[in-house]
């Protein structure tokens, strides 16, 4: 505990008119910080003079306090040095574990709302951010730091004031116009700088959108699997979300569904999130469409088009729109690295002038020198050399990963479409309990995600989802067979529940289809 902090502590709970002398009540207050271990042991003291001056006690007060912390061994003095805890403080007695341990009851005004109860009894964000084989993270290893830093130096060498202040507007406009020129060579964006709006991330972005479109209660549509956090942060604005199922050809809303039309639509056209399919050209139109005669809002998750392995690129949906209705999302979590938290947006310019406002007022952004390093990044070159780089890299691993599945289960194990992304899906007979697989992984140190929870209510197809990006490629193989000891005995209580015994690869896979 600083000692600024120390005397702002003792202010608020002194009581300058209680029946304790102050010299007992300061005596008392460092006592119990020092037995808590709020002040432990070497934490030096502030000095008498300077306490007394801060607090507005008398120096002798505090001396007196001092003095009888000193002959009870809680403190030591050592003239021309200070005063400082001491290393010998007795203990308090130990807890009961059986106190410890009571259920917690907690009183009705200090519970969540109905709103926040379900965001944190259905979270999914998790604690493994690192290893194998965790869905979703770049291989930050790979990151051109020494390019990184020798332009961050050159920034911070003598940077511009309104740099280091708070951000107000859309963002660093050199950075715009970058990712405007980047957008629109690699990804047939329709745009210019002054529609791009730099957010700290999807969430943000999402955030946003839902603030400054919906009016509460409003419905969006959201593919049925989806990514989690695209739910998580629209319920919390106070959107409805309404699943909707996806074919081989993207989101396929019934004709009962279209009768009833909502005001967002949130897709991931480009590569299906989690599956990896991508949308027809003809299911592209058709919701297009359907959104310009509705008034829709499609908000278009554009995460990793950065990574396409094979085939033909795929250009984005909002450079098929002529109505303006796409929203398109942008991250530099998978493209640089996630700590970096810098996101974008790509509006209709009738909204862009409004979300920069709208970001300005709700966030009070800054980050604008990180911004400016990113630009200078971008424009000398390093982004684009850095994504040719490592979508080698993640090409590679994940036939390694493809390989290793296969060796163990055959060469017709339903997988994922192997274009693109940093994921792939390995699915599993229906009836499997993927959940149960992933957590036998986490005893095993392998981070890997399920399928099931990726759909509304848990239901739909089973599987996992491996992310491969973020693995060394000498560290897939020996993983992925630690991996199998968790997913064999699942698989064998699938087949001993169908009474079908698991004799050969042939017919696990035969079960697997009929899940997948």
């Amino acid at each position: 505990m600083r000692e600024v902090i120390l005397s702002e502590y003792l202010l608020q709970n002194l009581e300058r008119k209680g029946a304790v002398s102050l010299a007992r009540q300061l005596y008392d207050t460092l006592r119990q910080l020092i037995l808590s271990g709020d002040l432990r042991a070497g934490t030096k003291l502030p000095a008498s003079r300077v306490l007394s001056k801060e607090t507005g006690l008398s120096r002798n007060t505090v001396l007196g306090a001092y003095e009888q912390l000193q002959s009870e061994g809680y403190v030591v003095s050592t003239t021309g040095s200070g005063t400082f805890v001491s290393d010998t403080v007795p203990s308090l007695p130990a807890r009961d574990p059986a106190r410890s341990n009571a259920t917690v009851v907690v009183p009705p005004h200090l519970a969540l709302s109905r709103r926040g109860a379900e965001l944190v009894r259905n979270a999914q964000a998790s604690s493994v951010q690192w290893g194998a084989f965790t869905p979703g993270v770049p291989d930050v290893s790979l990151f051109p730091h020494e390019v990184w830093s020798r332009l961050m130096r050159r920034r911070w060498r003598k940077p511009e004031p309104g740099l280091l202040t708070y951000s107000h507007g859309p963002g660093y406009l050199p950075l715009r116009t970058a990712l405007a020129q980047h957008l629109r060579l690699a990804r047939s964006v329709d745009c210019e700088p002054d529609q791009v709006v730099v957010t700290n991330g999807i969430h943000q972005s999402l955030s946003l959108i839902a603030g400054l479109l919906g009016d509460g209660n409003e419905v969006a549509w959201i593919e049925n699997p989806a990514y989690w956090g695209a739910r998580t942060v629209l319920k919390a604005n106070g959107i409805r979300v309404l699943p909707i199922d996806v074919d081989d050809e993207g989101m396929a809303p019934s004709e009962e569904q279209m009768q009833t039309p909502p005001r967002f639509m949130f897709v991931t056209p480009s590569h299906q999130y989690p599956l990896g399919t991508v949308m027809s050209l003809s299911r592209r139109r058709m919701l297009l469409e359907y959104a310009h005669r509705n008034n829709i809002w499609i908000i278009e998750d554009d995460y990793d088009s950065e990574f396409r392995f094979d085939g033909r690129p795929i250009a984005s949906l909002q450079g098929l729109d002529s109505n303006d209705r796409v929203i398109y999302l942008g991250t530099f979590s998978k493209t640089l690295f996630p700590g970096l938290r810098l996101g974008f947006m790509v509006l209709p310019k009738v909204l862009s002038a409004h979300f920069g406002t709208g970001l300005s007022e709700l966030y009070r952004e800054g980050r604008l020198i990180d911004q400016a390093v990113l630009a200078d990044f971008m424009n000398d070159g390093h982004y684009a050399g850095h994504i040719r780089r490592m979508r080698t890299q993640y090409a590679r691993r994940q036939v390694l990963l493809r390989d290793a599945i296969l060796e163990h289960f055959g060469g017709d194990w339903p997988i994922s479409t192997h274009e693109a992304g940093l994921h792939l899906v390995m699915h599993l007979p229906e009836g499997t309990d993927d959940v149960g697989i992933v957590l036998a992984a986490r005893s095993l140190g392998i981070s890997i995600r399920p399928l099931s929870r990726y759909y509304a209510g848990g239901g739909g197809r089973r599987g996992l989802i491996f992310g491969y990006a973020c693995v060394p490629d000498h560290v897939i193989g020996p993983a992925f067979q630690t991996l199998v000891t968790a997913i064999m005995p699942a698989l064998d209580h699938v087949s001993r529940s169908r009474q079908q015994p698991r004799k050969s690869s042939s017919m696990i896979n035969e079960g697997a289809w009929s899940g997948a």
